[in-house]
């Protein structure tokens, strides 16, 4: 008789992800999935998932989820979790979604210390709409809108999405992570974990910001995507914790 030494989990549907070759956010989906079953609320999970890669979320989480317009899944979680405040809600953005057209969303959620979970993907680049510039493109990295590399002198430097929320007072828990390599993945993990149980704790807003790839974008090998992350991302995106107001969960 064969061992089991792996098995997916049941927080994940048997639908195939539809990503592209070497993409992080299988990845992550699966971090999710684990936590979810592992602290027994994914029964009463509600996913948000808004325009962009992550516009499919809904197919690939074994729990109730809904879509939102582009940026406003902190509005829309917002107002299920108020309704249904038993219910653990989490937003799943990416880059575009969160640090540009639903910046105000994401910041007054925070401000207003909404009790959910944000799962912020950064991987520099508008992924499903063309592989466009956003505000977390690095200096000098090439896209369809920067293709001589984007420049500090007309559009600024990348947005430092972590360390801006931890300013914001009743922010709870801030924490940036990677999933490039299995040390990191583990990592990443227990992060998800941690901003899942402050929301079951009602110890208010929490945010995982993760550092991932995205190899057609950014025109690059899954493996070469992988050693950039490490080599160009987290120099210019440290990771760590940036906010622990909640003590242990």
């Amino acid at each position: 008789m064969a061992n089991i030494v792996y098995e997916k989990s049941r927080g994940l549907t048997d639908t195939p992800f539809t990503y592209c070759p070497g993409c992080s956010h299988g990845t992550i989906h699966k971090l999710i999935a684990e936590s979810l079953v592992e602290l027994d609320v994914l029964d009463k999970s509600i996913a948000i998932a808004p325009v962009g890669c992550s516009v499919l979320a809904y197919e690939f989480f074994n729990c109730d989820a809904i879509q939102a317009a582009h940026g406003r899944a902190p509005a829309v979680a917002t107002g299920i979790k108020r309704v249904e405040p038993d219910k653990i809600v989490f937003t799943y953005q990416g880059d575009g979604d969160l640090a540009s057209i639903g910046t105000a969303e994401i910041i007054h959620a925070a401000h207003r210390g909404e009790n959910f979970t944000v799962i912020f993907v950064n991987n520099g680049i508008y992924g499903m709409t063309g592989g466009q510039m956003a505000p977390t493109t690095l200096i000098n990295q090439k896209t369809s809108t920067s293709p001589y590399g984007r420049q500090e002198s007309t559009t600024g430097k990348p947005l430092l999405v972590s360390e801006m929320m931890a300013q914001i007072p009743s922010a709870t828990y801030i924490e940036r992570v990677s999933v490039h390599d299995i040390r990191h993945i583990t990592q990443a993990k227990k992060a998800i974990k941690k901003a899942f149980e402050y929301q079951i704790a009602n110890k208010g807003f929490s945010m995982v910001e993760v550092i991932a790839d995205c190899p057609v974008g950014w025109n690059m090998t899954p493996v070469d995507a992988r050693k950039t992350i490490a080599d160009a991302m987290i120099p210019y995106y440290p990771l760590g914790v940036y906010k622990d107001a909640g003590g242990e969960a």
